[in-house]
């Protein structure tokens, strides 16, 4: 019985260290590839994620507001709020977890295609592109909306392990806040508007 806590409790002191091995290794790899279109792919994908996960929302309230579009725009409300909520939660964890980034823990392994002030964990890029991806397709659930979406959320993902600016569990941190904020806004939406506008 004691020799099994005793791994156990081993185990558990060596864990963040064996995560942190997998995730330099991988990053390592991804940051790594070689290739012009990769290298310009993934600057591209990084670099215009803000400019998308606000674009799309602003883009359909404004195109509801001129055809006078109630629907287009309860749903640009929505997705723009999850997006806005998801990254302001993500740079608060940001500060909590206070994560040094890739480049700067491993200057030896990783290469930086860019560089960033803020703390690495989570990835804010990955919340707010999940955020988008996945209120559109709980909006739209077509596989032309679905599709898409999904491929570009993935690509803000790994571009940012490429960047050299997040760790795997940052951007998989990312992916499931996105997730997980905007589905839990749309349960408490659609409870709140239950409960103020029931007849």
């Amino acid at each position: 019985m004691k020799k099994t806590a005793v791994i156990w409790i081993l185990l558990l002191l060596a864990s963040p260290l064996l995560a942190q091995n997998w995730e330099v290794d991988m990053i390592h790899h991804i940051n790594g590839w070689q290739g012009e279109f990769i290298h310009d792919y993934s600057n591209f994908i990084s670099n215009t994620e803000p400019y998308i996960a606000l674009g799309v929302p602003l883009a359909m309230g404004a195109v509801g507001w001129w055809k006078h579009d109630e629907g287009l725009m309860r749903d640009a409300v929505f997705i723009g709020t999850s997006v806005v909520g998801t990254f302001a939660l993500a740079m608060g964890l940001k500060y909590i977890v206070d994560r040094t980034r890739p480049y700067e823990a491993y200057p030896d392994l990783i290469h930086p295609h860019s560089t960033e002030a803020d703390p690495s964990f989570p990835s804010g890029h990955t919340a707010s592109a999940f955020a988008l991806a996945t209120s559109l397709c709980i909006r739209y659930p077509k596989w032309y909306v679905i599709a898409p979406s999904a491929l570009w959320a993935g690509s803000v993902a790994i571009s940012r392990m490429y960047e050299g600016v997040h760790y795997p569990t940052d951007v998989m941190a990312g992916a499931a806040l996105g997730v997980g904020c905007t589905i839990g806004s749309y349960y408490l939406t659609k409870w709140l508007n239950k409960k103020l506008f029931a007849n």
